[in-house]
């Protein structure tokens, strides 16, 4: 397994924006696509992007589509989600995944997660 660790979360305001980070280590970066999901109180994990390792291919839930972007260093092992135009409805703990072979929307074709980190979006 690779290890994740997220960072970048916090408050801000409906139509602002906010980069999250995953560092990641162990086993080798850069062979493996990765993904970011997310959790609101009371609701299932649902995907939000991935990439693959190479950074040319992405994919988008419908909800972030033209407001997220991700991307990766793979010589920084870190990969990121840029999120602009926050409403109030993307409040939730955002998850970094990793291992996997392609760019999925199904949590479970990930083996790797990171703690989490939480957004929260006034409106």
């Amino acid at each position: 397994q690779v290890q994740l660790v997220e960072s970048g979360g916090g408050l801000v305001q409906a139509g602002g924006s906010l980069r999250l980070s995953c560092a990641a280590s162990g086993r080798t970066f850069s062979r493996y696509a990765m993904g970011w999901f997310r959790q609101a109180p009371g609701k299932e994990r649902e995907f939000v992007a991935a990439i693959s390792w190479t950074g040319g291919s992405t994919k988008y839930a419908d909800s972030a589509k033209g407001r997220f972007t991700i991307s990766r260093d793979n010589a920084k092992n870190t990969v990121y989600l840029q999120m602009n135009s926050l409403k109030p409805e993307d409040t939730a703990v955002y998850y970094c995944a990793g291992g996997s072979s392609s760019i999925y929307s199904d949590y479970s074709r990930y083996d790797s997660w990171g703690q989490g980190t939480q957004v929260t979006v006034s409106s």
